[in-house]
């Protein structure tokens, strides 16, 4: 058994064949999903998603290629739907420069309003960031000190051996995703190989970031199994411990209900139309 920890299961690459999707996860042995929220607009429809798909978890949040049409009302909104029991996570937040789609001061400012948000709820956070790593760790550094956190991961990790030893430090999880089983894949098995295997989490971000052999195609939850054997492999695991372990961490992290094991089968898909 697998949660897929982080996917877009809401996006439109899924609108023509969602249910399939979700059959083939079942199919896989993935007991859950996890779908973080990229802008207001989208949060209200993961929340919809997850309230009538009992393995379906939110999370909600502005990604940082939307910070600009952050507000005071889209905070306010952010505070009342991470009150639904099944948010179970602020995100997906943080900072990207790669397509520096807002202002980096701007994003700055939403990041860390949201961060705050994620400690007055009480619920872990899921971070994006991208090409903006030191700056990522600047503001996680003040918001982790002394540990006294809801919990956080870095979602999709890509930063170098360093950056995952200090998010290790402060109490911070490692997501790993597709690119762990690319043929030039470099820091990343080695990052993935010294790692606590209590502290990483498995995730597709699907549609995006399909894992070997299916890199460049659309990405979906079944695949998390590909990247969970790589992890089995760096970790010298066999796949059924391993997937124990990162369903276990994932559990705990989110803090999902452990009923999901006993009933592992997902159900049909609904639309939320």
């Amino acid at each position: 058994m697998l949660i897929d920890s982080h996917c877009h299961f809401n996006f439109n690459a899924f609108d023509e064949d969602r249910a399939e999707v979700l059959a083939r996860a079942r199919a896989a042995g993935v007991v859950a999903l996890i779908n973080p929220g990229t802008d207001l607009e989208d949060s209200r429809q993961i929340v919809a998603l997850a309230e009538i798909n009992p393995n379906v978890f939110a999370a909600v949040g502005f990604h940082p290629n939307g910070a600009a049409n952050f507000n005071e009302m889209a905070l306010a909104e952010l505070r009342a739907l991470a009150s639904y029991p099944k948010v179970v996570a602020v995100g997906e937040i943080g900072l990207d420069y790669h397509w520096d789609k807002a202002p980096r001061p701007v994003q700055w400012q939403v990041f860390e309003q949201q961060l705050a948000l994620a400690k007055e709820v009480g619920k872990p956070v899921i971070i994006h960031q991208r090409e903006a790593a030191a700056d990522t760790m600047a503001v996680l550094r003040q918001w982790g000190a002394g540990q006294h956190h809801p919990g956080l991961v870095l979602h999709s990790f890509s930063g170098d051996r360093a950056m995952a030893e200090e998010a290790l430090e402060l109490g911070f999880y490692l997501g790993i995703s597709g690119p762990v089983t690319f043929k030039n894949a470099r820091d990343l098995p080695e990052i993935v190989a010294a790692a606590p295997p209590e502290r990483l989490l498995v995730e597709t971000d699907a549609p995006f970031l399909a894992p070997h052999p299916f890199r460049g195609k659309r990405n979906e939850p079944a695949y998390v199994k590909l990247v969970a054997e790589r992890i089995a492999v760096l970790k010298g695991l066999s796949l059924a411990e391993m997937s124990r372990c990162l369903t276990e961490n994932t559990l705990a992290f989110f803090r999902l209900p452990a009923s999901l094991l006993s009933n592992p089968d997902l159900p049909t898909f609904t639309s939320s139309q």
